[in-house]
């Protein structure tokens, strides 16, 4: 048996991943009250926005794929925030900005997450917001233990938070420094503005279960929450990457009208597996892309992570990214041909163009010009993230797979009095009226968020995911064909040395492109190297264990088995159960 850095976690009653252990943890108290998946899945994703402050937030946005036993049928939650009303092209334009920033508060939308767990709770959950805040308040309010990660993140921003954002210094540097790996850090601002929260929904019990939460969502969006981010947003201008300091655009009316869509998911069939994701508001679809391009060959005769193998799946991954850039955007604004990009026929005629020979050093979308990109670099001041995820899978078959980012602590100030920040997924947006993913009033930006699930003759089989912006559904891509083509346990497929590219244009400010690059783990040998490098690929090579954080776990219908594992990339991923 190959070495694993950790067992594949094996239990029948019920199991979360999550990129915090704590928030596993947090998963796991939901499953010991009575809970089903989605109660543990959000429980989990609303600890992370916690613990991981330097990769998301309640101010951030979170896509959310759910699989419901009883129905046999998969759901999407559309967990994005859209552009302030105020937030048009010719807004920018007359401020002489050209690419909306990445940090600050001009790429602020309505912060998506609370809205996204909320409503997963209260149409697939069984137990009350009360219980599924109640180890995050708990933790807010008593500290948790800083780790290396958050650390690092935290003295990079010393100087930042001390000169320019002092409320957030006030949350993150309580003693004026930076704390200590395993010194507790407490947010009593987050736990006061989710106890207002919890209290409405008390006070609301009466109405039923799903109306105090609905009571509940209302104090963020249409009370006090709402008003406490407007007002700070609006009163208070912060430097950005245009140079200039700016206020937000952001009005009570575009919380107050918000509201968060439960969608059918976008399918793809492979190999047998039914993979399902969220619309072309996320990137999810060019994960099907690329299956149905690499359908087309037999994987596993090329070998796991020979050159062949990663030619080939770099290459299509090139194909589908292109369409992305080409087509991809909020489908309530963008008329996105998903029906003809997922055809075996028009898979058929894109998998011609990859020449096994030569790396590709263009962009070239399906029926439109190709075009020769441009090597740019990023802009080093702005902070582009990383993400997390959660999985959760009950005895019962229930799956959910949710993807939380933005609002994240780098890029934005501390809302004064509430404890977390606002997000910047605006920053994704293009100021070209032409483009799928153009900015527009109410519009919501085409994000790198995706989570996935994956089922079997209807049957669940598994959900999965990871951080990591443009290469989520590279890693995870990987990842899936470990398990399908290779035949790897779960934990044996996550720990493998995994690549990707940044061949197209960034969907992070300033959108830069690096053309036929590829990164690869360091683990992947050197002869594997030099004959990627002699078919024109440009090789840089990562950490050994750099790339992403996969979670998953499956669910087999016969014995009931539920297994899971989760990525060492971080050290702080963890699957709990029993």
């Amino acid at each position: 048996m190959t070495f694993t850095t950790r067992p594949v976690f094996m239990g029948r009653f019920g199991v979360v991943t999550a990129g915090h252990y704590l928030a596993s943890a947090a998963g796991m108290r939901m499953f010991e009250k009575g809970g089903n998946a989605i109660d543990a899945g959000v429980a989990a994703g609303i600890a992370v926005n916690l613990l991981e402050p330097q990769s998301n937030g309640i101010g951030g946005e979170v896509p959310v794929l759910i699989y419901c036993a009883r129905q046999k049928r998969v759901y999407a939650i559309n967990g994005q925030g859209y552009a302030p009303r105020a937030a048009t092209i010719d807004w920018f334009k007359a401020q002489r900005i050209d690419i909306i920033p990445g940090d600050g508060f001009l790429p602020a939308t309505v912060p998506g997450a609370f809205s996204a767990w909320t409503n997963a709770l209260q149409q697939f959950g069984r137990l009350r917001l009360k219980d599924v805040l109640e180890p995050t308040i708990e933790m807010a309010e008593e500290g948790f233990p800083v780790y290396p990660g958050l650390r690092r993140s935290l003295a990079g921003l010393k100087e930042k938070f001390e000169n320019e954002w002092p409320s957030s210094a006030r949350i993150y540097f309580p003693h004026g420094r930076v704390p200590e790996v395993g010194e507790f850090l407490v947010n009593k601002d987050w736990a006061e503005t989710f106890k207002t929260t919890v209290d409405a929904e008390i006070r609301s019990s009466h109405l039923g279960r799903e109306a105090a939460i609905a009571a509940a969502r209302d104090v963020f969006y249409k009370g006090p929450i709402a008003e406490k981010i407007v007002a700070f947003q609006r009163n208070t201008k912060v430097r950005d990457a245009s140079g200039m300091e700016n206020a937000g655009l952001l009005t009570e009316a575009d919380f107050h009208d918000y509201v968060t869509r439960v969608e059918a998911p976008v399918t793809l069939n492979y190999r047998g597996y039914d993979v399902h994701k969220c619309n072309t508001w996320c990137q999810g679809p060019v994960f099907l892309q690329q299956l149905a391009l690499l359908e087309g060959y037999d994987l596993a005769s090329l070998g796991n992570n020979s050159a062949d193998f990663i030619h080939t799946v770099v290459e299509a991954s090139k194909l589908a990214f292109a369409d992305r850039e080409q087509y991809y955007g909020d489908p309530e604004f963008v008329d996105v041909p998903l029906g003809r990009l997922l055809s075996k026929e028009y898979a058929a005629k894109r998998r011609a163009l990859i020449d096994q020979r030569s790396a590709s050093l263009e962009l070239r979308p399906g029926d439109a010009p190709a075009r020769t990109l441009k090597h740019e670099e990023g802009d080093s001041h702005v902070y582009t993230g990383d993400t997390t995820h959660v999985d959760a899978i009950d005895r019962e078959g229930n799956m959910m797979a949710a993807t939380p980012s933005g609002g994240w602590i780098p890029s934005s100030p501390v809302v004064e009095g509430l404890g977390f920040p606002l997000g910047t997924r605006g920053q994704m947006f293009y100021l070209d009226s032409d483009h799928a993913n153009a900015l527009a009033p109410r519009k919501r930006p085409r994000t790198t968020l995706t989570p996935s699930l994956a089922t079997k003759d209807g049957e669940p089989f598994m959900a999965f995911g990871t951080p990591g912006g443009d290469s989520q559904d590279q890693w995870t891509l990987q990842f899936f064909l470990n398990v399908v083509d290779f035949g790897m346990n779960l934990q044996e497929a996550i720990d493998a040395p995994t690549f990707h590219t940044n061949h197209f244009p960034n969907s992070f400010y300033p959108h830069n492109a690096k053309p036929g690059s590829l990164t690869l783990e360091a683990r992947i040998p050197d002869a594997v190297q030099s004959d990627l490098a002699a078919r024109g690929h440009k090789v840089t090579l990562g950490g050994e264990w750099s790339n992403g954080k996969v979670l998953a776990i499956t669910f087999d219908p016969k014995s009931g088995l539920i297994s899971a594992g989760a990525s060492p990339r971080g050290q702080i991923a963890y699957a709990m159960g029993r």
